[in-house]
């Protein structure tokens, strides 16, 4: 099986390392399966070189404190960066309709693509949220492994809110009207975190309890929160990625 390539853009190594071993953990992939590069330290091109997508059975995509929506002077050149790096390497996976699942930074990676936009519009507080499948995302070989209705942990300040030219809806939110969708038939992108268990959640609260996120004093509560929530469904995204896109 040719490895799937594993791209992460967490500075904080507890929260980094966290979200790759749930991405193994969830997927089924051994770390020999799934090789990870974190752009918020190295350039993509340092450590692979010219990427060929051919190389690889897919890409998975994490998310981060990252926005695209960031004001331009106040983004870090590791961001300028890693942001550089994505489009380039996204205009090429959907060109070749590469095997690609972006998980809440996929949003902002592939929703500006091809006329859409992605702002401040739809952001919505960290915690459990019930997801609903459109029509298209039920019948989708993807997301179809989920119920009709699921909670999924989230917690982002950007959101889509035109999609892309030909970009499919998958799933919706009452708060968020784009929690998921499909470029081409393999190009993937969802606003919750697939990878995200309860631990998982309360780990991030702590790590970005003074990003912006929330208040740094409702931090508690929101650990409350997500050690009571029951989330079972998304992780089942990660399995059927690989089943589907493994080769």
């Amino acid at each position: 099986m040719r490895p799937f390539l594993f791209l992460g853009t967490r500075a904080e190594d507890v929260a980094a390392d966290g979200e790759y071993d749930a991405v193994l953990r969830f997927s089924g992939l051994e770390e020999s399966q799934c090789r990870r590069v974190r752009l918020e330290r190295d350039s993509l091109a340092d450590v692979l070189g010219e990427v060929d997508l051919d190389d690889w059975s897919g890409v998975i995509l994490g998310g981060g404190p990252f926005n695209v929506s960031d004001p331009e002077e106040r983004k870090s050149p590791a961001q300028l960066r890693a942001e550089a790096e994505l489009r380039a390497l996204a205009l090429q996976v959907v060109e070749t309709d590469t095997a690609f699942l972006g998980c809440c930074y996929g949003i902002g990676t592939l929703g500006g693509l091809l006329g859409g936009m992605v702002d401040r519009t739809y952001g919505e507080p960290i915690g459990a949220v019930p997801i609903t499948l459109t029509d298209q995302g039920a019948e989708d070989p993807l997301l179809g492994v989920l119920p009709p209705t699921f909670d999924a942990f989230l917690g982002h300040k950007e959101a889509v809110h035109t999609l892309p030219r030909g970009a499919v809806l998958l799933a919706s939110s009452a708060t968020c009207p784009v929690q998921a969708f499909r470029l081409g038939s393999r190009v993937y992108a969802t606003q919750f975190h697939p990878e995200l268990d309860n631990d998982g959640l309360v780990t991030r609260i702590e790590v970005y309890r003074h990003y912006g996120y929330f208040e740094p004093a409702g931090a508690s509560a929101l650990i409350d929160s997500a050690r009571a929530a029951r989330v079972t469904e998304p992780p089942r995204l990660l399995a059927r990625f690989v089943e589907l896109f493994a080769r």
